[in-house]
């Protein structure tokens, strides 16, 4: 089973602390090491993005920043595991670090599982 873990956080936290990224990156490298962990990464300010929407029948697109966002995904995470509670159990893993090298910071992550491509686009 595949998921996708998004970490979700106001923007103005700023850039997390060099402890965080030690320990996040020493785990990542177990987890990619062991093929648990397939992808991550994290993601730039608002102000370096952009949205295209679909409303009313028309596409806009809309330059970031996105300040009436409350929370936006800052870096997310793809992991194959044999069941949804030990995807849980990762993230929560992920969630207690944070909490133990950025002291304040407040956040979530949502988990969600990835839908497999039909056999066709399966590449």
């Amino acid at each position: 089973m595949r998921f996708m873990v998004m970490i979700k956080a106001g923007e103005q936290v700023g850039p997390p602390p060099a402890e965080l990224m030690d320990v996040m990156n020493k785990r990542m490298s177990e987890l990619m090491g062991s093929g648990v962990m397939l992808d991550a990464g994290g993601l730039l300010p608002s102000h370096a993005g952009a949205r295209v929407r679909l409303s009313g029948g028309r596409v806009a697109t809309i330059d970031g920043p996105f300040t009436e966002a409350k929370e936006l995904v800052g870096g997310y995470s793809i992991i194959q595991v044999a069941s949804k509670q030990e995807a849980m159990d990762l993230t929560t893993e992920v969630i207690q670090i944070h909490k133990d090298h950025w002291p304040g910071w407040e956040g979530e992550a949502e988990l969600r599982q990835l839908g497999d491509a039909p056999p066709e686009l399966a590449g």
